[in-house]
């Protein structure tokens, strides 16, 4: 709640009641369209633990599938009982945008097998910020922390080879190093854990219009696709995305005119 005053501007007061007038309206039934719904997005949060609630939502239409209180993330059985009903109905989208979560990703391979499924552009940003630091002090973290302020950027296809690049000069510069250090200390442990993040990302993406570019693949290759001595440019100055939040229609990549950078 805290979050949510700080970045709305209104008063805690306000927003309970806001939050009470939405609870009080029950909410109709969505109807499931099988083959409008092309582009999903699925993410699931918290209330109050343990109970939690899951959420299913159109990305073009920018309207809710499905959702359901009492489905774990983190449980196989019950993210299958929660797509199953919908999957009898039709539903065969071509891609699914989720937060990462492997258990998510297992069901909707074993359900899906022939549909996309991405990494969330927000969560991959705010997770990799978080751990970059507000202020690094080491040049491979700031330099690594300009690369996740631009992941919200990416709108095009040549916006997306420009992000590659980056990384992939990145990870030539600094890779070894970083993965070689037994140091355990909880900041630089941190700048390991975004690496890792960003690597794992990237290395199942497969483009839409191409043979598959593995960013392994250049590195197997001995390939930098930009010399070390370009320094990486600042970012945009957008500010990354603040606090909590379920899966928004705007991160999913896989929609028309838009390039998709992150993938399973």
């Amino acid at each position: 709640m805290r979050q949510l005053a700080l970045q709305s501007g209104h008063s805690r007061p306000w927003l309970y009641r806001l939050i009470d007038s939405f609870l009080a309206d029950t909410p109709t039934t969505p109807t499931l369209e099988p083959q409008p719904a092309q582009y999903l997005l699925f993410d699931g949060t918290f209330l109050h633990r343990p109970h939690s609630i899951v959420v299913l939502m159109d990305g073009q239409t920018h309207t809710l599938v499905r959702g359901q209180f009492g489905v774990r993330e983190n449980s196989e059985l019950e993210l299958r009982a929660f797509f199953e009903p919908m999957m009898d109905k039709g539903l065969q989208p071509r891609s699914f945008t989720v937060d990462g979560n492997r258990q998510v990703i297992r069901a909707l391979k074993i359900l899906w097998p022939d549909a996309v499924i991405q990494r969330c552009l927000v969560h991959i940003q705010r997770q990799g910020l978080s751990w970059c630091r507000n202020s690094p002090k080491t040049p491979y973290a700031r330099q690594l922390r300009q690369i996740f302020l631009r992941v919200s950027s990416v709108d095009t296809a040549s916006d997306r080879e420009t992000f590659f690049n980056l990384v992939t000069t990145w990870e030539a510069r600094h890779g070894a190093e970083i993965a070689a250090r037994k140091e355990t200390g909880r900041v630089f442990g941190d700048v390991k854990r975004a690496r890792s993040m960003l690597l794992r990302a990237l290395s199942r993406y497969v483009p839409l219009h191409r043979r598959p570019t593995h960013l392994d693949h250049h590195q197997r290759a001995g390939r930098v696709l930009l010399p070390p001595e370009i320094a990486l440019p600042p970012a945009p100055r957008s500010q990354p995305p603040k606090g909590d939040q379920i899966t928004s229609p705007g991160t999913s990549t896989s929609r028309p005119g838009k390039a998709r950078i992150f993938g399973h």
